[in-house]
């Protein structure tokens, strides 16, 4: 995406009254939050392991079938995460293997950290594109610049992007061995734990690093 567009694509954000931001929370508490709660509500009414999984479970993957057929577009993230999902649903309903569906967020994510690492041979890394579009005009422009005049911001960019698709490699990693080494109930809320463990550690240190690099370069 070039200057143009991501300036065009934050005029029509605030044209529609979007807060990228209130986004992100509303989207981890209806992909995260409900789910876990209903997977422990449905377990507390005395339904099985694999069911309240499976039902729980199911329930981002319709959050994401509803976005497609509302917005009538599929954005190439979002076929990502809706064929994975599927997918890792119809192994699960062939096996009947809870741990199984456990394990099934974990092909996620580390899917997700393998695609972080791979945008560096894109036109521009994870760590630019993403942030670039909750930024303001102004500083959007000023990382623009960046980005065509300093090799150091670049390089930057790119080391963040390396530095986020491993947390979320070695979040997969974690989920797998939870998922079969610990008790299935325990397990839906350590990897939340875990997931808000991994993404305040790797915020905190990409925007430690990000302000001495800004102040290195201003």
């Amino acid at each position: 995406m070039d200057q143009e567009q991501t300036e065009q694509q934050q005029t029509e954000t605030k044209a529609e009254g979007k807060d990228p931001k209130a986004d992100l929370i509303r989207t981890a508490f209806m992909e995260v939050g409900v789910p876990l709660g209903l997977y422990y509500g449905l377990r507390g009414a005395g339904l099985g392991q694999w069911l309240s999984l499976l039902i729980s479970g199911a329930l981002p993957l319709a959050q994401l079938v509803y976005k497609v057929a509302t917005e009538r577009r599929v954005s190439t993230v979002t076929l990502f995460t809706l064929s994975v999902m599927a997918a890792g649903t119809a192994i699960t309903l062939v096996t009947g293997d809870a741990r199984l569906l456990l394990a099934r967020e974990s092909y996620l994510t580390g899917l997700l950290g393998l695609w972080m690492i791979a945008t560096l041979f894109a036109k521009r890394p994870f760590m630019f594109t993403t942030m670039i579009k909750m930024l303001p005009e102004e500083t959007a422009r000023t990382w623009h610049s960046n980005w065509d005049n300093h090799a150091r911001f670049r390089n930057v960019m790119r080391w963040m992007s390396i530095a986020w698709g491993a947390a979320f490699l070695i979040d997969s990693a974690a989920r797998i061995l939870m998922a079969y080494t610990l008790p299935v109930d325990l397990v839906p809320v350590l990897s939340v734990v875990l997931l808000i463990g991994m993404l305040m550690t790797v915020v905190k240190i990409s925007k430690s690093y990000g302000r001495r690099m800004m102040a290195e370069l201003a």
